[in-house]
């Protein structure tokens, strides 16, 4: 019997090129790329919300060696502690899309809201509509801070109340146009005049809804009654539904270096920055204190958005202390990081007060958000 020669060694180059195994390997490689690449370009219709970068009212403008806040005109005092504005970065909305992979990122954090597109923006409105509002939100934000600082310290602020607009359906809806001057009010005696915003809600505060109101207003030059029937603020009390633009005559000149920063949120931290730079001593005690919330020229607090990102971020900067507005007290529950301390204010009497307590050591009968 002939025996065949041995055959030669089978070598590298002579497998086959693709087996099972690696043809698995590169469709499995492929699609883990599409699917990547997809992540990184698709753009769900939804809207995240995480901690934004915190700011220090009594310190510099983040990135430069300039003042926050300014004021000239009158005596300033050195100041203590950490009085922090709350941010919140929010990304899907005109202009700033938020790829798959953030919503997926979003859904996973702790610290990240996910909501749909709609629920954060308005869908008609472009990239520079939602930065123009944002900016004169701030802007607007700005005015009300230093007209309620000042009021609470007892300062006379003569201020003009223009009419910028009513509230479709409201009760001065068709009575009242824009550029209207509110120069007086009478609820069932005589005539107030009203020389601030602060006058004109402490008068609507306590009449009841449903009030028949006589509204002196200056139109084109000459006075005219106008009555009004009000609505209800939901506290007992009433609402005009008119929105004003005010014309203030500032005693003293306050300034702002906020860039990159948009929305009426800061208002409250604001506030307390000028008056704790225009008070003898400390109102932190040199403790950190973070917040937030909007401020009308009366001194209200009112609601915002995203507060328990806001929670998160003034924690991750070191705050010990938050001032929250107490209508957002209900979605505080669940959203507080350890080591931080939610303190319930209705006005900026109340922040003010609270911040003393502090200071002091007296926090056993401070209001907490939520009440432990």
């Amino acid at each position: 019997m002939r025996l065949r020669p041995d055959r030669p060694p089978v070598t590298d180059d002579d497998r086959p090129l693709l087996t099972p195994r690696t043809v698995t390997a590169a469709v499995a490689g492929a699609v883990t790329f599409v699917l990547a690449l997809a992540m990184l370009v698709i753009t769900p219709p939804y809207a995240i919300q995480s901690p934004g970068p915190t700011v220090d009212t009594l310190g510099d403008a983040p990135g430069t060696d300039a003042p926050l806040i300014t004021v000239e005109g009158t005596e300033t005092y050195p100041t203590d502690g950490e009085l922090r504005l709350t941010t919140v970065s929010t990304r899907g909305g005109p202009g700033f899309p938020a790829t798959a992979a953030q919503v997926i990122g979003g859904w996973l954090s702790g610290t990240t809201t996910v909501l749909p597109r709609e629920a954060a923006f308005d869908p008609e409105q472009t990239r520079e509509d939602v930065e123009q509002e944002s900016t004169l939100q701030m802007s607007s934000s700005q005015t009300n801070a230093t007209v309620a600082a000042l009021t609470e310290l007892d300062y006379d602020v003569p201020t003009e109340l223009r009419v910028a607009g009513t509230s479709p359906h409201g009760p001065t809806t068709g009575l009242l146009e824009e550029g209207d001057t509110l120069v007086s009010i009478a609820a069932g005696a005589e005539p107030t005049e009203l020389t601030s915003f602060a006058v004109l809600s402490d008068v609507l505060a306590d009449t009841p809804p449903g009030s028949t109101v006589t509204l002196g207003v200056e139109r084109a030059g000459e006075e005219t009654p106008v009555e009004v029937v009000t609505a209800d603020d939901g506290n007992g009390g009433s609402l005009l539904g008119v929105m004003i633009s005010p014309e203030v005559d500032l005693p003293v000149d306050v300034g702002f270096a906020i860039e990159n920063i948009g929305g009426p949120s800061a208002g409250l931290m604001l506030t307390l920055g000028i008056v704790d730079m225009l008070t003898p001593g400390s109102l932190t005690g040199g403790a950190v204190v973070a917040g937030t919330g909007t401020v009308d020229l009366a001194g209200d607090v009112g609601p915002i958005g995203g507060i328990a990102q806001k929670l998160a971020g003034a924690r991750r900067d070191g705050a010990e202390w938050f001032l929250a507005p107490v209508e957002n007290c209900g979605d505080v529950t669940g959203a507080v990081p350890d080591g931080l301390e939610v303190v319930a204010v209705d006005t900026v009497s109340d922040a003010v007060a609270a911040l003393e307590a502090v200071t002091e050591g007296r926090t056993g009968d401070l209001e907490r958000c939520p009440a432990p």
